[in-house]
């Protein structure tokens, strides 16, 4: 199986000081995600956790909700023409009674590192597919300075990105701001499929009581998967898209963006933010 970092030489210029030295680098490998023997996705991948991030790439899809719709995932033997198991690709096997999607029409798709599924930003496919309505969870109240906290507790359990440099992050915490779970990789929509994967596989779906928080920016595909796995609240370092606020404020999603430090700014879902004056 691929390693999560790499050494490679560089050449360091540092105050017109030159030298050469090894460098710790993030891995990046392609992933191929079966679905019953049959090819659904590629993915530009940190290598780790594949299981969890196939589980939970068919979550935000609507194919899977729930541990008892997955039978097995395996990594595919003889997936190279000489027979040897590159570990990039999984063969997910759903269980008998679970319906297998038409994946000859829009599911055959390409996902890199930064995008997710581009060009597959729906409102409509979301609020079909969705089965955890975001709205009807018990009511979660998140304190401003408690959100404002949870970076430096993401950024102080990055430990890939310690070395590296390269890596996003996502992190699932409490209300009370306990960190449940945290998943780094090279690309920011597998970090978080990460965490609802292994979710899925623990059979804690929907995650109705937990904050997403993302290192990066909180594009469409981010706000669609937390939707997708039935969490209340995601909050981003980084700015939100239009698209990620639409779908915020359709579905019942709070939605925090720019948090640093002890600023932030709501684009949705205020109403879960226990403001200490009204707006």
């Amino acid at each position: 199986m691929g390693r999560v970092t790499e050494r490679r030489r560089v050449i360091r210029i540092r105050d017109g000081v030159v030298s050469a030295r090894p460098d710790t680098l993030v891995a990046e490998e392609p992933l191929e995600i079966r679905l019953n023997g049959k090819p659904l996705a590629i993915t530009m991948r940190t290598p780790g956790d594949d299981f969890a991030l196939a589980a939970g790439f068919l979550v935000s899809e609507g194919v899977l909700g729930a541990a008892a719709e997955l039978r097995s995932i395996v990594y595919c033997a003889g997936a190279t023409a000489d027979g040897q198991n590159t570990y990039n690709v999984v063969d997910v096997r759903l269980a008998p009674d679970v319906e297998v999607p038409d994946i000859t029409l829009e599911r055959n798709v390409y996902t890199t590192s930064s995008c997710g599924l581009c060009g597959k930003a729906s409102l409509d496919a979301v609020r079909t597919q969705a089965r955890f309505s975001i709205a009807d969870t018990p009511p979660v109240r998140v304190a401003p300075e408690l959100l404002a906290s949870l970076p430096d507790r993401l950024r102080a359990a990055q430990r890939v990105f310690d070395r590296t440099g390269g890596l996003h992050a996502a992190a699932l915490f409490s209300p009370e701001g306990e960190l449940l779970d945290i998943r780094e990789d090279v690309g920011r929509h597998n970090a978080v499929d990460k965490l609802v994967g292994r979710a899925l596989q623990d059979d804690r779906l929907p995650l109705s009581r937990c904050i997403l928080l993302v290192s990066g920016r909180a594009s469409f595909e981010l706000a669609q998967k937390a939707v997708m796995a039935g969490i209340p609240v995601l909050a981003a370092v980084s700015a939100p898209s239009s698209l990620a606020v639409d779908l915020a404020v359709e579905s019942g999603l709070t939605l925090v963006g720019f948090l640093r430090g002890s600023s932030m700014n709501v684009y949705a879902g205020d109403e879960r933010i226990a403001l200490h004056s009204g707006v």
